[in-house]
């Protein structure tokens, strides 16, 4: 029972990451199909991947050694984008053609949570390597 539970405690946040991580990607999708040339799908596929790129660093830093990386990447991730939306909501509040509030103030719980999500199982994993 307790190899089970160690070796969930290892694998749960790799590939909680992977997925979110692919989640993340799946919104660089927007790109296409929007009458860019070549040149600029490319440039706006690669700016749209500027957050997955960082998350596999995070990743790959934080694969065997030092989970810390992992959760304090992922909470950061997480805490500056809800840091962000809160920034447009305040500087966009009253400003027509803007999504309404509601919109504007649940966005984090939709990208932001699952990766605060993702860097407690990290921060959870160091500590029960840090027990041993």
């Amino acid at each position: 029972m307790k190899k089970i539970s160690k070796g969930f405690l290892f694998r749960f946040p790799r590939i909680a990451s992977i997925v979110f991580i692919l989640f993340i990607s799946m919104f660089a999708a927007d790109i296409f199909g929007n009458g860019y040339t070549f040149r600029q799908t490319v440039v706006g596929l690669f700016m749209h991947l500027i957050p997955t790129w960082i998350l596999l660093i995070v990743l790959i830093l934080s694969r065997k050694k030092c989970p810390l990386i992992g959760a304090i990447g992922f909470w950061g991730f997480g805490l500056r984008y809800t840091f962000r939306c809160i920034a447009k909501f305040i500087t966009t509040t009253g400003t027509p053609g803007i999504p309404t509030p509601y919109y504007m103030l649940t966005r984090p719980l939709i990208i932001a949570l699952p990766a605060i999500a993702v860097g407690l199982c990290f921060f959870f994993n160091r500590r029960h390597n840090r027990k041993k």
